[in-house]
């Protein structure tokens, strides 16, 4: 080994070597430092980002709001008056025999200290007998007072003790992000539930697939599951906004959706469960006849004049539309001033005049088109 490659293995030694003490002076001095100064901690937030009035771009915002203790507060608000609603189905006799009663459940929550529970028409439909279990698990009897199949709303009442009564708000006042919760028991055995949303839009409508649509719905993308039918959408304030009825996941295209639960809003809802609390329906206008819905596709295949309205199947004895001269085999076209189209349906354009209203039909009979008057009567949905 030459003497000039000696000297420069020496000079690299030399440099490692300095560096370790070098890093190891540097560790010792900072171990020294945070034994004799515990104190000295990182600096605060507002010495780091620096408050300053001249540039708002420098100031950093800290939103206090505490949405967990509203949510917390709304839920012990309107939670004891939650409820889960069971019915029994009663069997029915197959080709093999009876079958066995079905039992059903969804939700509810109680609107008044006298017992009277609002719900979902379709949690109670062709139940034989119900009862309800409050949040502390208690069971009792109830007895349905009355329902609306076309709103989905049906009224029940118990002669048991009323745990609380649910304060409704005001749904005309709503607005898309609104903070929302739902309560209710899916499944039926899951009981006060809570989940948690936003109101995604007002005014939503949704085709039931037997001929009118359920308008006006909040749409949130609170979890809906089933068995929270009929349980209240509450808002912060602790106030019950809608009631929850259906969830869509699936849509014609096959596309599987998540987030689209719907919920009635409580001033409509309200309105129809006092008129059934007063006279044990609710009042529908009533024309009398028996009807299959036309589109396009229906009217081509099978040669109709019209592309949409109804084609009167059945004529009641003694009804208005029999009065009026209505007759099996009619086409109706037109409510009124408004034409039954794909967002104007017969039921719900039928529905935006009261009973006992003269109403002007449009019609096509034979392919041509006529005009009669129907004084519309009162159908009892009880």
């Amino acid at each position: 080994m030459t003497l000039k490659r000696i000297l420069y293995i020496l000079l690299v030694v030399m440099i490692a070597g300095a560096s370790a003490l070098a890093g190891a002076a540097a560790g010792g001095f900072a171990v020294y430092r945070a034994v004799q100064g515990r104190s000295s901690l990182p600096s605060p937030i507002q010495d780091v980002l620096p408050v300053s009035s001249a540039d708002p771009s420098q100031t950093l915002v800290l939103n206090n709001t505490d949405i967990k203790t509203a949510v917390t507060q709304s839920v012990q608000r309107v939670g004891p008056a939650v409820v889960t609603v069971v019915g029994t189905i009663p069997g029915q006799m197959t080709f093999f025999g009876p079958t066995g009663d079905q039992t059903v459940s969804g939700s509810g929550f109680f609107i008044s200290a006298q017992g009277y529970i609002l719900t979902n028409n379709h949690v109670v439909e062709g139940t034989k007998e119900v009862k309800i279990v409050l949040s502390d698990g208690t069971e009792q009897t109830a007895s349905i007072v009355g329902t609306d199949i076309y709103s989905d709303i049906a009224v029940l009442k118990t002669n048991g003790a009323v745990p609380a009564v649910a304060s409704l708000g005001n749904s005309d006042k709503l607005d898309p992000g609104e903070s929302v919760i739902a309560i209710g028991s899916p499944l039926g055995n899951f009981k006060n539930t809570v989940t948690v949303g936003v109101v995604s839009a007002t005014g939503r409508s949704i085709d039931t697939g037997n001929g009118y649509q359920i308008e006006d719905l909040i749409q949130t993308d609170a979890a809906i599951n089933h068995g929270n039918s009929g349980g209240p959408l509450v808002n912060l304030a602790g106030e019950v906004i809608g009631i929850n009825t259906l969830v869509v996941r699936n849509t014609n295209s096959g596309d599987v959706a998540e987030g689209l639960g719907f919920a009635i809003p409580v001033n409509t809802a309200q309105a129809i469960a006092q008129q059934i609390i007063q006279q044990g329906y609710f009042a529908r206008p009533y024309v009398g006849i028996n009807f299959q819905p036309i589109n396009p596709n229906i009217a081509a295949r099978y040669n109709l004049p019209a592309q949409w309205g109804v084609y009167v199947t059945e004529v009641a004895n003694g009804g208005p539309a029999s009065q009026a001269g209505i007759q099996r085999g009619d086409i109706i076209t037109r409510i009124g001033g408004v034409a039954l189209d794909e967002t104007h349906s017969y039921v719900n354009t039928l529905f935006t005049f009261q009973p006992g209203d003269q109403v002007t039909l449009t019609l096509m009979r034979g392919g041509k088109e006529m005009q009669v008057q129907v004084a519309l009567g009162e159908a009892k949905h009880s």
